[in-house]
C-alpha cells in the first residue's frame, strides 16, 4: 500500500466511523485479524472485530473520532486521534453516567492485502477513568 493508498484508506474508515458504519468498519480487517483494546480484550477475527465496534457504539452511541494525518511506513500506519462520546451503555461494569468524554490516542495498523491484519489501540485509559468518575484523584496540597 503507497502512501497515498493508505491515506485514501483511512480517509474512507473516516466517514465509515462518522456514520457509526459497522459494517464497513468491519470489511476493512482481515478475516483472521487481531484488534487489541483497553476497553476490550484481544478480539481476533471478523466476527469478534464486529461485535466489537457494535459495542462501542452501544456503550457511546455518539462516538465521534477525529484522526490526523497518517504516520505511514510501509505497511504499518498509526493514526492519532481525539475520540468524544457521551457514556450511555455499560462499561467495564459501570451502568451508562451520561458524561461526556475525550479520548486521546492513536490506533497502530499492519496493513496486509490492503486489509488490517492487526490493529493496536493505544490511548489514555486512565483519563478516560477519570472522566467517568471510576478512579479518582486528590488534589496537590
Amino acid at each position: 500500500m503507497t502512501r497515498d493508498e493508505a491515506i485514501a484508506f483511512f480517509a474512507r474508515r473516516q466517514a465509515a466511523y462518522e456514520r457509526r458504519d459497522v459494517a464497513a468498519l468491519t470489511a476493512d480487517h482481515a478475516l483472521d485479524g487481531v484488534v487489541r483494546s483497553p476497553l476490550f480484550p484481544r478480539v481476533e477475527g471478523r466476527t469478534a472485530i464486529e461485535s466489537s465496534y457494535r459495542a462501542l457504539f452501544a456503550v457511546f452511541p455518539d462516538w465521534q473520532i477525529t484522526f490526523d494525518v497518517p504516520i505511514v511506513d510501509g505497511m504499518r500506519a498509526a493514526l492519532p486521534f481525539v475520540a468524544r462520546a457521551t457514556h450511555i451503555g455499560e462499561l467495564l461494569g459501570l451502568a451508562g453516567t451520561g458524561r461526556r468524554v475525550e479520548i486521546h490516542g492513536a490506533l497502530i495498523h499492519r496493513i496486509q492485502d490492503g486489509l488490517i491484519a492487526e490493529e493496536q489501540r493505544i490511548y489514555d485509559f486512565t483519563a478516560l477513568l477519570m472522566q467517568l468518575g471510576i478512579l479518582r484523584v486528590k488534589a496537590a496540597s
